[in-house]
């Protein structure tokens, strides 16, 4: 069992803000580009909104043709089998870690946690607590902006400052980010984050309808799968890429900078 294994988690106990959707996409990035070795604990009872997209997307691979041969053609070329996802609760999800780091073939690069929106579920801030890097998500919307502010400077006094946990960072990203928005708007804000002594990221993510797309049926191209990487032309612009490079940075797993797919 390798606990040197980051633990991961975006998280925000405000509905809405996405944090499963960038868990999937960034997890997809580094694992099928990047070559990470990658696991994903869904711990968000009852929703397991990965677990059951995980599901939606190994249904559509056996009865679809060309994501069969889609499937097929990545592991035959590329020799990359998909990421676990392991259905868990807040309570039980750093039990099943270890559990999942201990049969593992070889050590994870870094394992992500999809939590509950709520402190109040049983063994989140133990959970959360156990994490070595907490991304949260915030948008230009006063009541979001306050309500998320509340929870990190929380996490960051109960937590970082008081070195109750394995906490060894805080950051905040934009997401859903409106181009037309004035960036004096986002420079008001972020001074008022560096007032709380919290740390931001360069990388914000577009307000984007591609963002809530799963693989389907009706259309070949791929963005958001927990079986395959995102698209390369639907990939421009979304600042995936970017955000996954900026997390990676931080968090400086054991894997990154290894040769990439060849995507």
């Amino acid at each position: 069992m390798n606990r040197e294994t980051p633990f991961v988690s975006f998280s925000t106990q405000k509905g809405g803000m996405g944090k499963t959707s960038v868990t999937v996409l960034v997890s997809g990035y580094l694992h099928y580009v990047k070559r990470l070795r990658v696991a994903v604990i869904d711990c968000d009872y009852p929703q397991h909104s990965i677990v059951r997209e995980r599901r939606r997307d190994s249904k559509l691979v056996m009865e679809n043709d060309y994501f069969k041969r889609m499937a097929y053609g990545q592991f035959r070329n590329l020799g990359i089998k998909a990421y676990p996802v392991k259905e868990s609760t807040a309570a039980e999800a750093l039990h099943d870690a270890d559990v999942l780091m201990e049969h593992a073939e070889k050590p994870f690069d870094l394992i992500f946690f999809d939590l509950p929106g709520t402190l109040n579920s049983e063994g989140v801030i133990k959970t959360l607590a156990a994490m070595d890097y907490i991304f949260t998500p915030i948008s230009a919307d006063r009541l979001v902006l306050e309500s998320t502010l509340q929870y990190a400077t929380m996490l960051s006094d109960h937590i970082i400052s008081a070195g109750r946990g394995k906490l060894k960072g805080l950051y905040l990203f934009w997401n859903m980010v409106d181009g037309r928005e004035k960036t004096p708007l986002y420079q008001v804000y972020e001074g008022a984050i560096a007032e709380l002594g919290l740390q931001i990221l360069k990388t914000s993510l577009p307000d984007s309808k591609r963002f809530r797309r799963e693989m389907s049926i009706e259309r070949r191209s791929v963005f958001r799968s927990t079986l395959f990487p995102p698209d390369r032309a639907l990939l421009r612009d979304s600042n995936i890429e970017e955000l996954s490079e900026e997390v990676c940075r931080i968090i400086k797993p054991e894997g990154h900078g290894k040769q990439e797919s060849g995507y």
